[in-house]
């Protein structure tokens, strides 16, 4: 009898630690974006999308963008992030912000909608193209922001630098906007999805439009940097702006770190795309994001777990 009782307890002991272990390992954060971008809502629909699952425990965290959310995920300070491809791309090749810092140990989790080059400009500052900022006031992004990476791109391709600008502002946008209000700037750029709350928000109270990118200026753009493609923002997506906006776009993706175990990214990736309509019904990005475009745009090695997904719904061999 006593043998049994021991033997009991030892199994009882056992399973606690096992289902203790078990919970510890369901739980994962992803790092998304401020507050007033579209990675915040998105990843907030996301995360509880994955919850509802239950095999996930998942939170979403504000997070500072692109090049910090890439910094977060190779030093292992949460389990997965919203990054840009472009950020990507460039973390992994040790470029531009990343120059001689490669960050190698970042895997890939899928591709999920456009995030667009949003180039707000004030109606009344003569910008008619982007040689036209050369002498105005424009935020450029947080100093070693995507945004700001982005711009640096952009401008690289268009002749320009940060000294052709009358000034250069390295400002979010949330605080470019508020430059915006107060008429101490003309231009701002954004990189996100739309509709970008901060730019519904300026379009209630300011007289702005958006920038339109030429033909030839997105084909060089693209010949030089791939994974910059053509997009186009609808009118009457921002009050006051009727017409079609054509614009750059990179990918949003979801990363995380190489060391992160196959199940969990093979249970998160399924509970995502199992549950896609709960986020579609919170933020109309959500609708962009399907199976079938899961792959496109990845710049980073695909983390197993993902691997195993795709491998199951046949996109990968």
């Amino acid at each position: 009898m006593k043998k049994v009782i021991i033997v009991t307890l030892v199994a009882l002991l056992a399973a606690f630690s096992f289902t203790a272990v078990a919970s510890a390992a369901t739980y994962m954060s992803v790092a998304t974006g401020g507050t007033s971008g579209t990675y915040y809502a998105v990843g907030g629909a996301l995360a509880a999308a994955v919850t509802k699952d239950g095999k996930i425990q998942c939170t979403a965290e504000t997070g500072n963008a692109s090049v910090a959310n890439a910094n977060l995920i190779a030093t292992k300070g949460i389990e997965i992030a919203f990054v840009q491809n472009d950020i990507t791309y460039w973390a992994v090749n040790g470029q531009l912000m990343f120059q001689g810092k490669p960050l190698k140990n970042i895997r890939a989790i899928a591709s999920l909608y456009p995030d667009h080059v949003q180039v707000v400009i004030a109606k009344d500052a003569g910008i008619k193209s982007i040689g036209d900022l050369k002498g105005k006031r424009v935020g450029v992004g947080a100093p070693g922001s995507g945004v700001e990476g982005d711009v640096q791109a952009i401008f690289g391709v268009a002749g320009l630098t940060y000294k052709d600008l009358k000034q250069a502002n390295f400002l979010d946008f949330a605080a470019t906007a508020s430059r915006f209000k107060d008429n101490q700037i003309d231009a701002g750029f954004v990189v996100a999805g739309y509709p970008t709350a901060a730019i519904m928000d300026l379009t209630t109270t300011k007289d702005v439009s958006l920038l339109n990118f030429d033909k030839a200026f997105l084909d060089k753009l693209n010949k030089k940097y791939p994974f910059f493609v053509a997009s186009k923002i609808p009118g009457k997506t921002y009050k006051g702006i009727d017409k079609d906006t054509v614009t750059p776009a990179v990918m949003a993706i979801l990363i995380t770190h190489e060391d992160v175990p196959e199940q969990q990214i093979y249970d998160f990736v399924s509970s995502m795309f199992k549950n896609l309509d709960d986020i579609a019904a919170v933020h109309a990005k959500g609708k962009e994001i399907t199976l079938k475009g899961a792959l496109d745009g990845l710049t980073a090695p695909l983390h197993p777990g993902a691997a195993k997904f795709y491998k199951e719904k046949g996109l990968i061999k």
